[in-house]
């Protein structure tokens, strides 16, 4: 007698399932930790430009300069995350009237609101299928003994 019995004629290939359940397995946990980075960059991102907006509207010398200076400070902020910023973006809203900016007591309230578009989805027609809102605030006080801005 040979001794080869059912157990010994089995030629098993778990190396090969192993690895496609790992595959399988693997490339969608690998996407949704890419999505996640995305998202909370773009949130880090926004919640900085946000914040370098407000403080840079209130140090400018008028009203005019203060928006081109907020804007760019946003820009530069959002760019440093990786992050695109459109003007229509972000709003700026003074308190406690929209006359009152730059004024003392006044604040500059700075909110963001972007779409973050998901990674590695085709884009239709050049806009984003899918994305994620992205939004921010932020109150930056003028100061009760500063001098009015022009």
């Amino acid at each position: 007698m040979t001794g080869v019995g059912p157990r010994q004629q089995e030629q098993g290939s778990a190396l090969v399932e192993l690895t496609w359940l790992g595959l399988l397995l693997l490339i969608p946990l690998v996407y949704v930790v890419i999505t996640i980075v995305t998202v909370q960059r773009s949130a880090f991102g926004a919640t900085e430009a946000a914040r370098a907006a407000g403080r840079a509207y209130v140090l400018a010398p008028d009203v005019g300069t203060a928006q081109s200076r907020a804007y760019e400070a946003a820009r530069i902020a959002l760019a440093d995350q990786g992050v695109g910023l459109d003007p229509s973006d972000v709003l700026i809203v003074c308190h406690p009237s929209p006359e009152a900016c730059l004024q003392p007591g006044s604040t500059v309230e700075v909110r963001l609101s972007l779409q973050v578009s998901l990674p590695l989805v085709p884009s239709v027609m050049g806009q984003s299928v899918a994305s994620i809102a992205v939004e921010s605030s932020h109150v930056e006080p003028y100061g009760v003994y500063r001098e009015a801005a022009r």
